[in-house]
């Protein structure tokens, strides 16, 4: 009997009878066409004459923003200069967009194949194979053509413009004379995305140039961003412990900073920051915030929040106080009684810190990443110092998506007594347990007729969300599957009016913002290709303001 041998570097021997398979032209043809490489950008034929993608000709519509429309205010879209980040548009249906969840331990596991050319893979799918379509992120060399780039997600050599906005009071004024003591000093609020999250969220990132999401890009960029600003206080999120500890805190103490951190109760790695500078703020407490709390369901998230309590150099006195709060909230958008629970949380530790015993506060600053859009129920209770509650859905109190059909409504009271916070967001005595659950159903009787929280620390945010020459949203987010605001800076402002006119003096301490760095519009971060880009290293963008801090 006949044999045929053939043999290759990629492919062990094969060894079969010719004669039981086909006659030997027709193996001929099979070898001959099996040999032939079958992707363009090995053979360097065109498009047209071969393709290893299934191309799919249906046209994506340009991003909608129902979630933040207003009549009147907010464009019905925006144009896209041939770059589409949201494929497919952010899904608008009841499902909405896919918590961020827990890296699992397969993600570190690197035997399973990627499909690339799968017409629609989901969210799902993309987690699954995240860590294989990194593989070059965490420094695995990847095969000839592996990400065959297209012009579209090389990146852009074009950096995102930003510039300072002056609210400051007329030139008329000296400062001095605004009252008896005066600092100013800047503040930046940042969550500089870890690299565990994006490594376990990598279908957030599939317009991106793989190269920029490595950290071994990410780090010099970020760094560089925080010495360009220089800010007094930085409050970081995001902030991932390993690198924490080896690279940023050393980093930044070398420029002068002390560093405080708390990270994140749970298995994540990554926690909330704050860095202030030795030269103008001296450290009078820090505090740490764990919103997990055993034996209460509603709060078994592994969230935190850190406040610091400052106090000026070159002021004496409490008076000049400072109580600088740093936070990350819970990201899922369905789970609106968990989001102002811990915000709860944070507000009775804040009032605590700042409470002087003649009844009044030192000034707050509030930063984070609250995964809240303006204009919604958990943004207009920082604002308003209140929130009436009553039959809302919980996917509305965050804003993240727009249908609330079949979603549950916040219970009476939100969170239980036995939390030992009011509903007045203060801390309150706990009574014994034989006591609890009587205390919580007159509570909840109470409530049924006005279901409200409040909180008392009179709070503003330094930006206004709307671009002044465009009216197009500001934006502090932007990555595959949406452009949003949820990044905040909220000051205590002060309450006399006239200090924001004229020179007379105010009769009461606070926060007075002098000039902020802009936010952009989702069409300029389009013309950078998104973000992380080459330039910006994070899904987010940094907010600074300045402020003068009256005592």
């Amino acid at each position: 009997m006949t044999y045929s041998y053939f043999t290759s570097t990629s492919q062990s021997m094969f060894v079969r009878p010719l004669r039981a398979v086909a006659s030997p032209q027709a193996v001929a043809v099979v070898f001959t066409q099996w040999q032939q490489p079958r992707c363009p950008w090995w053979t360097g034929q065109s498009d047209q004459q071969q393709t290893c993608f299934p191309t799919n000709n249906k046209k994506h519509s340009t991003f909608s923003w129902n979630e933040w429309r207003r009549p009147g205010v907010l464009p019905t879209s925006v144009p896209q200069k041939g770059f589409h980040p949201f494929a497919g548009r952010m899904d608008h249906s009841e499902k909405g967009p896919p918590p961020k969840k827990r890296k699992s331990t397969e993600s570190k596991a690197s035997g399973e194949q990627v499909q690339h050319c799968s017409k629609h893979s989901s969210p799902r799918e993309s987690r699954e194979h995240s860590s294989e379509w990194l593989k070059n992120v965490i420094g695995v060399p990847l095969s000839p053509g592996k990400f065959p780039l297209s012009t579209e997600n090389t990146g852009s050599k074009a950096e995102l413009k930003r510039h300072w906005e002056d609210l400051s009071v007329p030139h008329g004024c000296a400062a001095g004379s605004l009252h008896k003591q005066t600092f100013d000093f800047t503040v930046m609020s940042y969550n500089i995305l870890s690299q565990e999250l994006l490594l376990s969220n990598a279908y957030l990132y599939k317009h991106c140039n793989p190269h920029v999401l490595e950290w071994g890009h990410r780090f010099p960029n970020i760094i560089k961003e925080l010495e360009l600003h220089n800010t007094d206080i930085m409050c970081l999120q995001e902030v991932q412990e390993d690198h924490y500890h080896r690279q940023i805190k050393p980093r930044l103490e070398s420029q002068g900073y002390h560093c405080e951190f708390k990270r994140r109760t749970g298995r994540k790695p990554d926690g909330c920051a704050v860095a202030f500078k030795r030269s103008c703020f001296s450290l009078l407490s820090c505090h740490h915030v764990e919103y997990f709390r055993k034996g209460i369901p509603l709060l078994d998230r592994d969230n935190v929040g850190l406040i610091l309590l400052l106090q000026p150099v070159e002021c004496s006195g409490s008076a000049c106080n400072l109580c600088v709060a740093n936070t990350h909230l819970l990201y899922n958008p369905r789970r609106g009684d968990i989001k102002l629970a811990q915000l709860a949380m944070l507000f009775a530790e804040i009032s605590r810190v700042t409470k002087l015993s003649d009844g009044s506060s030192y000034p707050v600053l509030l930063c984070g990443d609250f995964n809240s859009v303006p204009w919604s129920p958990l943004y207009s209770f920082i604002n308003k110092s209140r929130l009436e509650y009553f039959g809302m859905p919980m996917g509305k109190v965050s804003g993240q998506e727009e249908g609330s059909r079949g979603q549950r409504i916040l219970e009476v009271p939100i969170w239980p007594p036995s939390l030992g916070i009011s509903q007045q967001c203060q801390y309150e005595f706990q009574p014994k347990e034989a006591k609890v659950k009587e205390m919580e159903r007159e509570t909840s009787l109470k409530l049924l007729k006005n279901a409200c929280i409040e909180h008392g620390l009179k709070l503003t945010s330094a930006y206004s969300h709307i671009l002044k020459d465009s009216k197009q949203p500001e934006i502090t987010t932007f990555h595959s599957r949406s452009a949003i605001t949820v990044d905040y800076i909220f000051y205590s402002p002060i309450q006399n009016k006239s200090v924001q006119t004229d020179c007379s003096v105010p009769t009461e301490q606070g926060l007075q913002l002098l000039s902020r760095l802009a936010l952009v519009s989702e069409a300029q971060l389009v013309e950078v290709k998104g973000l992380p880009n080459q330039h910006n290293s994070s899904d987010h963008l940094p907010l600074i303001a300045r402020f003068r801090l009256h005592s």
